[in-house]
């Protein structure tokens, strides 16, 4: 795989509620994001896709440190909105404070799915896609980021297909239908 690496340089977690859901996506309470992942809650989440101007996508590795699917590829940046923040606001906020860098991001299309993940968690969310485009690398928070690449659609979807457990779950079940909007 054709990648560009960098790697993260300083970073901290933060305990946060997530809001919980149901599956129209209205808000029916808060909860403590690990218990919600533990106990496999629908609750609110977002997804951001970067692009570069050379059409190659801002891949991150996740750091080891994370609490689920640490040390998996994923999509540039994803988490979930607080309490009384709007979705949108909540990816921007997330791409400055994960990726150090910011730019314009559309809304793509939603999607539930629920995961059994390692370390006795569950992902049951509602995912917001988002896609931007920048030509800036990142600077990462390295308590987030292990890793980032920017890599060619083709290349990330080749090889999801031949190493798909080097992947987080919600970016093997978004980008088919991501790269199939943006006929990819």
């Amino acid at each position: 795989m054709d990648f560009t690496f960098g790697r993260g340089d300083a970073g901290a977690c933060m305990t946060e509620r997530v809001i919980l859901v149901d599956e129209s996506d209205r808000e029916v309470g808060t909860e403590d994001k690990e218990r919600a992942h533990r106990e496999g809650r629908l609750h609110r989440a977002f997804s951001v896709f970067v692009f570069n101007s050379r059409g190659e996508m801002l891949l991150q590795r996740r750091a080891r440190a994370k609490y689920h699917s640490a040390g998996l590829w994923t999509n540039t940046c994803c988490s979930h909105p607080r309490p009384g923040e709007s979705v949108d606001a909540a990816a921007h906020r997330r791409l400055r404070e994960e990726m150090g860098m910011e730019c314009e991001l559309r809304g793509a299309f939603p999607f539930v799915y629920r995961a059994e993940l390692d370390r006795g968690m569950t992902e049951h969310e509602y995912d917001h896609v988002f896609v931007g485009e920048c030509d800036r690398d990142p600077v990462p928070d390295a308590g987030e980021v292990e890793e980032w690449a920017w890599v060619h659609p083709d290349a990330v979807r080749r090889d999801v297909a031949e190493r798909p457990d080097r992947y987080t779950y919600w970016f093997r079940v978004a980008l088919p239908e991501l790269l199939e909007r943006m006929a990819v």
